[in-house]
């Protein structure tokens, strides 16, 4: 049997008919049988659906959100087929059915789990686009719904993969799909165990095609995105940016945990025990060589820069004049863990635990309405938290200069500081 090879196309790289032309032009002398193609969302799709489900929420009218995001999708078709193309149809019934399910009542109590069934509407949309788009130009590939093969628990918003379940449902419903022609699928999301449609944690495509390589033993995962590679820096913050012509599973793992938003941070494990390469290459510059991230047992030791917005830092001071310990930080991460928060940072002082969370809708609530029993609770938000790792003091010094700094902390090969932006 032929090796499978993933590739995965993000957002960015669907965002309209033009970029849907360039994906199958990449495609044209590399698409065969035996590749899996893992699609997101078209482009801003998936922070369209979130407004619906806050106006939702917030019990404010949302119909005419719907209405311009279908219209978005049946532009983009006008592009790409002729005119009474049975996509239309498709495309009409997905917004159809959408209305119907935002009809059930939303509260802050289902919110995960209403989120699941929804925000992945954007994936089913692409990815059936996209299938029939390819097969119109003759590039004839079959369309796989990627909750039948990626299962999981029911941990809505950050679903945890069933990995035993997973491999059985992907040998049974992809392989003998692949033994006769590619498969276009959407990342993102799975299958509960109950059947519901769950999420593998915001941009998690990637982990998706790193699932999909893993439970099929592939040869190789390619990720298409809009930067020559992995680089140092973001380009879009930094003027000066390093590729990595290739960077060792740890070192890329690394870079992923603080924040580097090139790969989702899940993505490097399962393919790391298995020993799979993973190439990052530009859409817009496909022969390019990109980067390729594999077992090289090396690490490259160039300064990597790391930015992440819309943090909120929160700080828990003791009542009762005691030090802090271990158990004061078990009964904070405790309540992390249930809120499916993650630290970014965490800093501690003698009567203190000041910690660094990425925003999420309720969450920060949440967690200040249970520890507030326990702690006095300062936080603030709309924060920058910077990662420099193996940095260089005058990269940190230049840094320390221009920002205007709550949190700085220092280890021997990583700095990080939260700022206002």
């Amino acid at each position: 049997m032929r090796k499978v090879i993933v590739y995965k196309f993000g957002g960015a790289s669907v965002k309209d008919a033009k970029a849907i032309k360039n994906l199958s032009n990449i495609l044209f002398n590399r698409l065969r049988n035996h590749m899996v193609v893992v699609i997101s969302a078209i482009g801003k799709t998936t922070n369209a659906l979130e407004e619906v489900l806050m106006k939702k929420y917030q019990g404010l009218p949302y119909s005419l959100n719907n209405t311009i995001l279908m219209q978005r999708h049946l532009e983009i078709c006008d592009e790409l087929f002729e005119p009474g193309h049975r996509i239309f149809s498709v495309v009409k019934n997905y917004f159809l059915v959408l209305e119907r399910d935002l009809e059930r009542p939303l509260t802050k109590e289902n919110y995960d789990q209403y989120y699941d069934q929804i925000i992945g509407y954007g994936e089913m949309l692409s990815t059936r686009i996209i299938q029939e788009y390819l097969c119109d130009q003759e590039q004839y590939c079959l369309w796989q719904d990627a909750r039948e093969i990626i299962k999981t628990d029911e941990n809505f918003r950050l679903a945890n993969v069933d990995w035993n379940l997973t491999k059985k449902k992907c040998e049974k419903y992809l392989l003998p799909k692949l033994d006769k022609f590619p498969v276009v699928t959407q990342g993102f999301i799975g299958g509960g165990s109950s059947g519901k449609m769950t999420t593998l944690g915001r941009e998690g495509s990637d982990y998706s095609a790193a699932i999909i390589a893993a439970s099929l033993k592939a040869k190789s995962v390619v990720i298409w995105k809009d930067v020559p590679g992995v680089l140092n820096a973001d380009p879009k913050r930094f003027e000066k940016t390093v590729k990595f012509d290739r960077l060792d599973y740890y070192e890329a793992a690394e870079m992923t945990y603080y924040g580097a938003s090139v790969i989702h941070p899940k993505t490097i494990k399962p393919l790391a025990n298995a020993k799979i390469p993973l190439e990052v290459k530009s859409f817009l510059n496909p022969e390019e060589s990109g980067t390729v991230i594999g077992d090289f047992k090396e690490s490259q030791g160039i300064p990597t820069i790391v930015v992440k917005d819309e943090q909120i830092l929160v700080t828990f001071k003791v009542t009762d004049f005691a030090f802090i310990n271990e158990g004061h930080i078990h009964q904070v991460y405790t309540e992390l863990q249930r809120l499916k928060l993650k630290v970014n940072l965490l800093q501690t002082s003698a009567i203190t635990i000041s910690i660094c969370i990425d925003r999420q809708i309720f969450k920060l609530e949440q967690l200040m309405d249970e520890m507030k029993r326990f702690f006095v609770i300062r936080y603030n938000e709309g924060l920058q938290l910077i990662t420099v790792n193996n940095y260089k003091e005058e990269i940190k010094n230049s840094i320390l200069m221009e920002k205007e700094v709550l949190v700085e902390q220092t280890t021997r090969n990583t700095f990080q500081l939260i700022c206002k932006p």
